[in-house]
């Protein structure tokens, strides 16, 4: 039996493309290779301010993204967090055998309640403990992870060793999948992380033609070299240029810039044109995918239905090694 993946992407507005790089882009590669769950992780999108009234369009708004990109619903597990409430019954056996302090020093955890300033609430700390619940109520094998994710994908396997050594063996320890994109920094300020809450700093899949070109022939650029490496700004274009065009295009102008013959506008149009003609085709099956919501939909529900047989499974035998054995209605 093939080794099982699960990984997770949260509903919060468009899907840029250090999104796509990083994450959902490794999700196509993956769905030919291994038993696959993803899953839309709609409960963590709520530890931080949020309207109620747009996360049913934007679970169908990443539904559409993850199928126009090309997640097959016939190969993989796509479904949403919330459909399967198992989820949230582990985070609470798990919550109760994870220290204080473990929580705590979660580098995400502590650059999140900085920036809130005295608006923390206690599921931005636990967020950890229910990120484990969702990879091991499938017993997963696999996560796929970038480099700043190392840290919780470790809390996991140690949440998961002491429920292990506590109660009996039932998890498998997760493993990390280290994902092969580069990771995409911010196009107006390169030294930060691509966010789409932040005007000018990243491309949407869905972004037109001309808004990719603008946002490109804006992005910064560094004078030269910094202590024999490429500055920030350059680095950051070339990622998206090894992303976008062709391999050969990538070395032209890696010689270009070796040769100090670089021309920065040749570099951002090159790039700009391999955004558009790589985005375009996802952007049309986008729109088509979300003119049918019922579609969407049932693509999602019949994703709970699967995941959630799994889940019951799990949670009998987690409630069995607990002592919990009054029968659930």
């Amino acid at each position: 039996m093939a080794r099982r993946v699960f990984s997770g992407i949260q509903p919060t507005g468009n899907v840029h493309i250090g999104n796509y790089l990083g994450a959902i882009r490794n999700w196509v590669a993956l769905q030919d290779k291994y038993d696959s769950l993803f899953c839309i992780v709609d409960f963590h999108a709520i530890t931080l301010a949020y309207d109620p009234n747009q996360i049913y369009d934007r679970i169908l708004d990443v539904a559409a993204t993850n199928l126009a990109v090309g997640l097959n619903p016939e190969k993989v597990t796509l479904f949403v967090q919330s459909s399967v409430p198992e989820h949230t019954e582990l985070t609470w056996y798990l919550t109760c055998l994870t220290s204080l302090g473990s929580l705590e020093r979660m580098t995400q955890f502590k650059d999140k309640s900085a920036r809130q300033k005295g608006n923390i609430f206690a599921g931005l700390m636990n967020y950890p403990v229910l990120q484990t619940a969702d990879i091991i109520l499938y017993k997963a094998d696999l996560v796929p992870v970038g480099d700043d994710q190392i840290q919780h994908l470790e809390l996991a396997r140690e949440i998961t060793r002491r429920f292990n050594t506590t109660f009996g063996e039932i998890f498998p320890e997760p493993q990390p999948l280290l994902t092969s994109g580069a990771r995409v920094m911010a196009l107006n300020d390169p030294t930060s992380k691509m966010s789409k809450s932040i005007e000018g700093s990243c491309i949407s899949l869905d972004e037109k033609p001309e808004s990719i070109r603008k946002k490109i022939r804006r992005a910064v650029t560094d004078p030269g070299p910094q202590g024999g490496e490429m500055g920030p700004g350059v680095k950051n274009l070339f990622l998206l240029l090894e992303a976008f065009t062709e391999p050969d295009v990538y070395r032209q102008f890696k010689t270009d810039y070796a040769n100090e013959q670089l021309r920065y506008s040749d570099l951002k149009h090159t790039i700009g044109e391999g955004i558009v003609e790589h985005l375009t085709p996802i952007r049309e099956r986008r729109a088509e995918l979300l003119a049918k919501p019922d579609y969407l939909k049932d693509v999602l529900m019949a994703g709970g239905d699967r995941a959630r047989i799994e889940a019951q499974e799990t949670l009998k035998q987690v409630r069995e090694v607990m002592g919990f054995k009054f029968p659930v209605s």
